[in-house]
């Protein structure tokens, strides 16, 4: 059975994480979401339990576990996925254990899922040039080295980039096909009803 690791930061957009999160557990892969703590509040926090991420739009997640380079490292996990919203990419994309992890799974072959202001990890982790998208907002940041896309959806070798909350399902439908197969993500999709003509 595939597995996956989904960061989570105070700040992460709320439908990226979940969509993603709920869509790959449909399709049977296993998921563990983990807090990364930005700097400053990282010695403040108990590490026995992770405290409630507090997303983009106010609402509180609570992640599974605290991100720990030492436990969840890439031979653990098929994918890492890394959600947008701005204050949660920073965190994320300025985290050098982050960055390494990335580099990590990108190097293994394995899926490194990005979405929206997530896609900043790719350029702070200094994945090699390719195609790539993003949320509108931080495409300045990206396209001067990557041959920056504007589709929803942009798969290059193991690299999975999209661009916000609206693609978030594309997005995580993605994963799965890549993680589980076309027939899988077939059968996931059927029953969650899109509108007809819906182009994925």
């Amino acid at each position: 059975m595939p597995s996956a690791l989904i960061l989570i930061a105070d700040g992460t957009e709320e439908m990226e994480f979940t969509i993603t999160y709920d869509t790959l557990v449909r399709a049977g892969v296993t998921c563990t979401s983990a807090f990364v703590p930005t700097p400053a509040d990282a010695s403040k926090l108990e590490a026995t339990s992770p405290p409630f991420a507090r997303g983009s739009r106010g609402i509180n997640i609570l992640p599974d576990t605290y991100f720990s380079p030492q436990a969840l490292t890439a031979d653990k996990f098929d994918a890492i996925v890394i959600p947008g919203g701005a204050k949660g990419a920073e965190t994320l994309s300025e985290s050098s254990p982050v960055q390494h992890l990335v580099r990590e799974f990108y190097n293994s072959k394995k899926v490194v899922g990005m979405i929206c202001a997530g896609s900043l990890v790719a350029l702070t982790s200094s994945l090699p040039s390719q195609p790539i998208t993003s949320h509108p907002s931080v495409k300045s940041k990206l396209d001067s080295i990557f041959q920056y896309k504007e589709d929803p959806v942009v798969v290059s070798n193991n690299l999975v980039t999209s661009r916000g909350p609206g693609t978030a399902f594309p997005f995580a439908l993605t994963l799965v096909e890549l993680l589980c197969g076309t027939k899988k993500r077939d059968e996931v999709r059927g029953p969650m009803v899109f509108p007809p003509g819906t182009p994925w």
